[in-house]
């Protein structure tokens, strides 16, 4: 049989927010996501740097992989910063569509994000 690897986006999100989207039964967006109406997802390529952007004074800061399958109805890529398309969903997403959460390791200040966290 052979293991055909699923499609991922990924979410960044705290700790507290990943404990409160587990007893929600659906990711939770943060405010800049109510603000803007629809969760932001970002790319492997695009990660680090929406990380770098949004996520430096979050502690605990925490790694969702999505399966992208799950959110084909639901799913816009979208013109946002520097011109780049970017992942967008405009609904839910149950935590059934969630492949793993892991914790996003930090040195000096900076979150890293080595090949094996997308693994």
């Amino acid at each position: 049989m052979t293991n055909i690897a699923q499609p991922k986006l990924y979410r960044l999100c705290s700790l507290g927010e990943w404990d409160a989207s587990q007893a929600a039964g659906v990711v939770l967006g943060n405010a800049d996501d109510r603000r803007d109406g629809f969760l932001h997802l970002s790319t492997a390529e695009q990660i680090a740097q929406t990380a770098a952007k949004y996520y430096t004074d979050v502690s605990n800061l925490h790694l969702l992989g999505i399966n992208a399958n799950s959110l084909t109805a639901s799913l816009r890529w979208e013109v946002s910063r520097g011109g780049q398309s970017f992942p967008h969903v405009y609904g839910d997403v149950p935590l059934t569509a969630v492949l793993f959460a892991r914790a996003i390791p930090e040195q000096a200040g900076r979150y890293l994000f080595p090949a094996a966290l997308f693994v």
